[in-house]
């Protein structure tokens, strides 16, 4: 059973509907449900945040939106720094349609988004403002608190992009571009010199503006981001070892096994068994 937060821990008073906990750094927490909803907007470092069993590789630039019902925990952390924006939906005054601000709250809906550089820097000052004002209760800084929400909630919209969905980039600088085309290449190899020969972009200087930001190389990444994709597909889907190597951007199979066990301490077939048994296929045992 996961650990439930309740209201009454992180809200001040029970008319207060947003609250803001920074997380810098954010350790390793096990995993738990809230009794309210909360974005996450991850500004450097890394780390593995999974939700609703999936996990995701998440670093700067990543942003999440939590519902109360969803279950997620963070795991092997590295220098990473976050902000949470909690809000409660029935305590909102102002009379706003916030489906048409907020994702959907349906299990289509992406899970993992990404903010540009720029989007990053309008949301810092915005919630700069918004964690003094949200622990206030008297009637005017409530309304200037869902006001201010309601600027990040424009700002993430129209500065962020569904993460699986890398096409989709608003204008960005070159850390987002590097991010977004890193998010399509899961499936092939990646070459940098020619993305930044097609970009314009300086080799050396994107890599060291990438190590800054993330904490990690690009080829560590984006063997990172393929690995997140195994052991969603593994977990999920009944499919040769082959199969999920090649639509992870593994060549050989058996390099992946390797790479794999390497970073798990499992076998694919081992651990695809250890989630979901009833999963394992007979020519997965063969396989592996």
């Amino acid at each position: 059973m996961s650990l439930i937060l309740t209201r009454e821990d992180y809200f001040p008073a029970t008319n207060l509907p947003i609250a803001v906990a920074e997380r810098m750094p954010q350790p390793s927490f096990p995993p738990h449900r809230h009794e309210f909803s909360e974005i996450v907007i991850v500004w450097r470092g890394n780390g593995l945040h999974v939700l609703n069993d999936r996990p995701w590789l998440i670093t700067c630039g990543d942003v999440f939106y939590i519902r109360d019902n969803d279950c997620h925990s963070y795991d092997s952390v590295n220098d990473l720094a976050l902000d949470n924006i909690l809000y409660c939906r029935d305590r909102f005054r102002l009379s706003l349609d916030w489906s048409q601000l907020l994702p959907p709250q349906d299990d289509d809906a992406p899970s993992c988004w990404r903010l540009t550089t720029r989007g990053m820097a309008l949301a810092r000052g915005v919630i700069s403002q918004l964690e003094r004002e949200s622990r206030k209760s008297d009637s005017l800084s409530i309304q200037l608190s869902e006001a201010l929400f309601l600027q990040l909630a424009l700002i993430l919209r129209r500065h962020g992009y569904a993460a699986d969905r890398p096409w989709a980039l608003p204008e960005g600088e070159q850390l987002d571009l590097l991010m977004s085309a890193l998010q399509g290449a899961l499936h092939r190899p990646f070459d940098l010199a020619h993305f930044c020969q097609q970009n314009e972009l300086n080799e050396r200087a994107l890599k060291q503006l990438f190590r800054q930001q993330t904490g990690m190389t690009v080829g560590h990444y984006l063997r990172q981001l393929q690995l997140c994709q195994a052991k969603y597909l593994l977990r999920t889907q009944d499919c040769l070892i082959s199969e999920v190597a090649a639509r992870c951007g593994f060549d050989d199979s058996n390099y992946f096994s390797v790479v794999f066990t390497r970073d798990t301490g499992l076998t694919p077939s081992a651990w695809r068994q250890r989630f979901l048994p009833q999963h394992a296929s007979l020519s997965d045992k063969i396989k592996a």
